[in-house]
């Protein structure tokens, strides 16, 4: 059975850093995309970022860019996201979330066929 499984949210003020996990289990994707995804209260999911099975490629949403940073290691079948200069505007539930088709990266939720149970991260101003 695969399990993604999300830790690392929590609240912080604006301008501070968190830093995401997601533990992967029941099946390897070392070789295929992965990805961040996050839903505030009333709106669709959206796109944060995404990393090729390689790790050698990302792409974030224009929201995020030069802020936020996705890796990955798939040694132990994980991967993060690093979230700094927080706004009030990232308040969030994230998810993350594993592609079995993709091998360089979607920013299309249907893309993905696997995906955690969320982490909240609360951004105060």
């Amino acid at each position: 059975q695969v399990q993604l499984v999300e830790s690392g949210g929590g609240l912080v003020q604006a301008g501070g850093s968190l830093r995401l996990s997601c533990a992967t289990s029941g099946r390897a994707f070392s070789r295929y995309a992965r990805g961040w995804f996050r839903q505030a209260p009333g709106k669709e999911r959206e796109f944060v970022a995404t990393i090729s099975g390689s790790g050698a490629n990302t792409y974030y949403a224009d929201s995020v860019k030069g802020r936020f940073t996705i890796s990955r290691n798939n040694a132990n079948n994980a991967v993060y996201l690093q979230m700094n200069s927080l706004k009030p505007q990232d308040t969030a539930v994230y998810y993350c979330a594993a592609s079995t088709t993709q091998y360089f990266g979607s920013n299309d939720v249907l893309k993905y066929d696997y995906w955690g149970q969320g982490t909240q991260v609360t951004v105060s101003s």
